[in-house]
């Protein structure tokens, strides 16, 4: 499973860990994903969704027919 929000469009970011003694390492921060099955009432099926934490919330606010309308606005199948 690829590390992006299918809503927002979140993506890892990539950095630096920092030692004691000040020497860097490559690192990646991952966004916190998760896979949620929503029911869409329009199509009469389960849709299951790829989103960070802030993209559940947006469903929530702005409910599952808009969020998969907008997804389906940047290009993705779903």
């Amino acid at each position: 499973m690829s590390a992006h929000c299918q809503l927002t469009g979140r993506k890892p970011g990539f950095g630096n860990t920092i030692s004691h003694s000040h020497r860097r390492t490559r690192r990646r921060f991952d966004p916190n994903i998760q896979r949620k099955r929503y029911w869409l009432p329009s199509e009469g099926r389960y849709v299951r969704l790829t989103l960070s934490a802030k993209g559940l919330k947006t469903v929530d606010l702005i409910g599952v027919e808009a969020a998969v309308a907008r997804i389906r606005a940047r290009g993705e199948k779903i």
